[in-house]
C-alpha cells in the first residue's frame, strides 16, 4: 500500500526543506515539494505531517533482546524486550547482543528473539559472542557465524577492561577481530568486533597494541560505553581520531556518584576535542542490566537500561548541547548504518527502507515507520508484540 507524507520539514539527515514523502510498501519512492495521490497508486493513505520533523528510524546497535544481567544471581536476570518499548523509543533497526551471562542466555534464542522481532516489523541484526572468551558462537566459529547465518554482522560484545571479562589476552582480542573482519569480506558484511570497555585501568590501551602490531584496520573495532569515565573517554577521543568509531552508552550517566558522563555531554565533549561527528555513535544496551559494584567487586544496586534513553540523549544533544538537529541525527541513524554496513539504512532517500520517525517541533516522538508501516501514532503504539 502507499502512503504519502505530506507537508513535514524533512531531515535526511542533511535538511530537505517542507517535503512531502511516498513509501510504497517498505520503501521509499519518491521525496519531492508536492507528491499527490495518483490514480495509478490505487489506496493510498494521506497522512499530515505539516508542522512536524521527518527523520530517519533510529538504529540501537546494542541492545539486549532476550535480557541480560544476573550479576546478583538468578533473580537479577534482566527480561526479554517488548516491541512497543522499542518503537516508541523511535527504533526501527536494533542489533542484539549477549552480555555477561552466556551460559543462561544463547545465541539460538538470541537469533530466535531477533526472527521474532523481525516478524512483528522491525529490522533487527546481532552479534555472535558475549562477555567471554573464547566467544559463543552457532557454527563453531565466529568467521562462519558471519558468513552463514544472515542477522549476524560480527563478534561482541566482548568484554575487556572489567572485571568480569575473561580477561583475554591481546593475542586473542586481534584473533576474534580477525576472524570477524575475514568473515565480513567473504560475505559483505561489516564484521566488527563490538568491545564493551569496563572501568578498568586498562582501558583501550589493549586495541592500541593491536592497532600498532596488527594489520587490522581500526574500523573494524567498534568499543562501546565509551563515556563510562573521563579517562575511557580521552581514550575514546584518541581512538576516534585514529579513523574509528566510538560508541556512547545512553543508558548510563544517571547514576548519583556514578564516573561515567552523560552520553550528550560526552558528544560535545568529543566534538570539542576535535572528533568529528561522523566518527560518533550511540546505543542504549536497552534492557541491558546496570549494576553498581564496591571498591571490593560486590555489587551494591541493580537496574536496567531503558531503550528511551537512546531518544532523551538525542534530544539533549540539540535542546542542551546545541549540536544541530541534522547534525545530531547522525549519531543515531547514518553514522551506525556506515559502522555496520546496513543497507538501505540511516537516510531517507528514493530506493532506502522506509524506516521514519515524526518528531513533534520540541522533538517529542509522534509516530514511528517501520518498513513502511505505521507502529506508532501520537506517541503512542498502533502495533504491539504478540504477548503485549
Amino acid at each position: 500500500m502507499f502512503k504519502i507524507l505530506k507537508g513535514g520539514r524533512v531531515f535526511a539527515p542533511q535538511e530537505q526543506g517542507v517535503r512531502d514523502v511516498l513509501l510504497a510498501g517498505a520503501t521509499v519512492a519518491r521525496i519531492a515539494e508536492d507528491i499527490e495521490p495518483a490514480e495509478s497508486y490505487g489506496p493510498v493513505e494521506v497522512v499530515d505531517v505539516s508542522g512536524k520533523l521527518v527523520v530517519p528510524g533510529f538504529i540501537d546497535q546494542h541492545v539486549h533482546m532476550i535480557g541480560g544481567g544476573g550479576e546478583g544471581g538468578f533473580a537479577t536476570r534482566t527480561p526479554e524486550v517488548l516491541l512497543s518499548n522499542v518503537t516508541r523509543a523511535g527504533i526501527t533497526t536494533v542489533v542484539g547482543c549477549l552480555g555477561t551471562d552466556g551460559v543462561t542466555r544463547s545465541m539460538p534464542a538470541l537469533l530466535a528473539k531477533a526472527r521474532g522481532l523481525e516478524a512483528e516489523g522491525l529490522s533487527t541484526y546481532i552479534y555472535s559472542g558475549s562477555y567471554e572468551v573464547p566467544a559463543n558462537t552457532i557454527t563453531g566459529s565466529i568467521r562462519s557465524d558471519i558468513v552463514l547465518i544472515d542477522k549476524v554482522v560480527g563478534c561482541g560484545e566482548i568484554a575487556v577492561s572489567d572485571h568480569r571479562s575473561a580477561q583475554p589476552t591481546k593475542a586473542e582480542i586481534a584473533r576474534l577481530a580477525a576472524e570477524a573482519r575475514v568473515g565480513g569480506m567473504l560475505s559483505g558484511k561489516a564484521g566488527v568486533l563490538h568491545l564493551h570497555m569496563g572501568d578498568g585501568d586498562r582501558r583501550l590501551s589493549m586495541v592500541f597494541a593491536i592497532l600498532a602490531e596488527a594489520e587490522i584496520p581500526v574500523t573494524q573495532f567498534t568499543p562501546t560505553h565509551i563515556n563510562r569515565n573521563p579517562g575511557l573517554l580521552a581514550d575514546g577521543i584518541r581512538f576516534a581520531k585514529l579513523g574509528g568509531y566510538i560508541d556512547m552508552t545512553s543508558g548510563i550517566g544517571s547514576h548519583p556518584g556514578s564516573p561515567a558522563l552523560k552520553a550528550a555531554q560526552a558528544i560535545k565533549r568529543c566534538l570539542d576535542s576535535g572528533v568529528a561527528i561522523d566518527s560518533i555513535t550511540m546505543s542504549s544496551d536497552g534492557n541491558g542490566s546496570m549494576p553498581l559494584f564496591n571498591a571490593r567487586g560486590e555489587m551494591t544496586g541493580l537496574s536496567v537500561s531503558r531503550l528511551d534513553t537512546l531518544h532523551a540523549e538525542f534530544r539533549a544533544l540539540v535542546l542542551d548541547e546545541g549540536i544541530a538537529l541534522a547534525e545530531a541525527l547522525k549519531i543515531i541513524t547514518v553514522n551506525p548504518a556506515k559502522a555496520l554496513k546496513l543497507k538501505n539504512k540511516g537516510a531517507l532517500q528514493a530506493g532506502g527502507d522506509a524506516d521514519i520517525v515524526v518528531l513533534d517541533t520540541d522533538l517529542g516522538i509522534d509516530s514511528v515507520f517501520a518498513k513502511g508501516r505505521r507502529m506508532v501514532a501520537g506517541g503512542q503504539p498502533l502495533v504491539k508484540g504478540s504477548f503485549e
